[in-house]
């Protein structure tokens, strides 16, 4: 059974730097491509950040490109989201998730709703930037 856990999120204060990390059991890694979204109160939920596991290629939306990097870590085998420079607007809860039929461009050319392909996903982990 597919499953992702999220973890890493927290209070932090502007300029800050977090490190999120998915956690995965039920799939392996190598044949799927895993996505970051996020979703403030009242607003849609956006692809932010992508890694193609298939060819290792990364994407980015344009709101946190030079921002946020993310990598696979192979020791722990989790998909690893650093947020740098944390601003207000930052604040949201981050999901991670995943699908077999899922592509990188799904997740971030437009903003993500409910009828997309990721049909795995975590329960996500607040991130709260102060002022």
């Amino acid at each position: 059974q597919v499953q992702l856990v999220e973890s890493g999120g927290g209070l932090v204060q502007t300029g800050g730097s977090l490190r999120l990390s998915c956690a995965h059991t039920g799939f392996t890694l190598e044949y799927y491509v895993v996505a970051w979204f996020r979703q403030a109160p009242g607003k849609m939920r956006e692809g932010i950040a992508c890694i193609s596991n298939i060819d290792g290629r990364t994407f980015y939306s344009d709101t946190v490109k030079g921002r946020f990097t993310i990598s696979r870590d192979a020791y722990k085998d989790s998909i690893d989201l650093v947020i740098d420079n944390l601003r207000p607007e930052d604040t949201a809860t981050y999901f991670c998730a995943t699908d077999v039929e899922a592509t990188c461009d799904d997740a971030i050319a437009r903003p993500y709703t409910d009828d997309g392909p990721f049909f795995y996903w975590g329960h996500g982990t607040q991130v709260t930037v102060s002022s």
